[in-house]
């Protein structure tokens, strides 16, 4: 079952998204999805229903109020423009906030690409969230402060991503092993966005579906939520 429902942020403003959620599971665990740079799109409206349909109820707030790209430059313009912090702060922190509300004990936040990013800056903000799992997207680590995140943190990264570079990695680790964060990484020979089943239609060269990558990783994905939020 899913729909368009709106929910407040914190500072009180409306934001819509898109909610899928298992049938006849109205206080399931839940977690929020945060969209790549392309916007709410039907790929990510599928990885809500995939969540749905594992028994989670999944919101994904619409970051870009209902604009969508299709070419590159399109995205590139819209990420710009997006404020990353009032993004995380706010609609993600919302989202959980409203999940919580409306019946699921427990919430975690997941995200690609840009949301891989925005669920990093999350994980220290949204002090709600109760598990936090990004996918090969991070943001300028000066904006990560480690020592606020509690939350368990999963991450999913390709050795070859020409858009967030795996060496950037090995500082984020560094930064959340000084910290005493519990986290788990996982890298995988691909090319960035590896588990978009639509990546090799947008004919980029930096971009490359791996299915036995995107596999792995979502097994590993189900198991961390399944851990930390049943």
């Amino acid at each position: 079952m899913s729909k368009t429902i709106s929910y407040q942020r914190p500072d009180g403003q409306s934001v819509s998204g898109y909610l899928a959620e298992p049938a006849g599971a109205p206080a399931a665990p839940a977690v929020v999805v945060i969209q790549e740079w392309w916007g709410l799109n039907d790929q990510i409206r599928g990885v809500a229903d995939k969540l749905a349909a594992a028994g989670y109820r999944a919101l994904v707030p619409d970051l870009y109020r209902g604009r969508v790209a299709l070419e590159a430059h399109e995205a590139e313009h819209l990420m710009k423009d997006l404020n990353f912090g009032d993004a995380a702060g706010q609609d993600v922190r919302g989202a959980v906030q409203y999940l919580k509300r409306t019946g699921s004990g427990k919430v975690g936040v997941t995200g690609f690409c840009m949301g891989g990013a925005l669920t990093l800056l999350a994980a220290c903000n949204v002090p709600e969230a109760d598990a936090a799992c990004t996918w090969y997207g991070y943001p300028p680590l000066e904006f990560v402060d480690a020592t606020r995140i509690k939350a368990p943190l999963m991450g999913h990264w390709a050795t070859d991503d020409a858009a967030f570079a795996i060496a950037g990695v090995d500082t984020l680790e560094q930064k959340l092993r000084a910290a005493g964060v519990g986290f788990e990484f996982f890298r995988y020979d691909c090319k960035h966005a590896f588990a978009n089943e639509t990546a090799d239609s947008k004919n980029l060269p930096i971009l490359k579906y791996d299915p036995q990558a995107a596999e792995l990783a979502w097994k590993r994905t189900m198991e961390f939520f399944a851990r930390h939020l049943r």
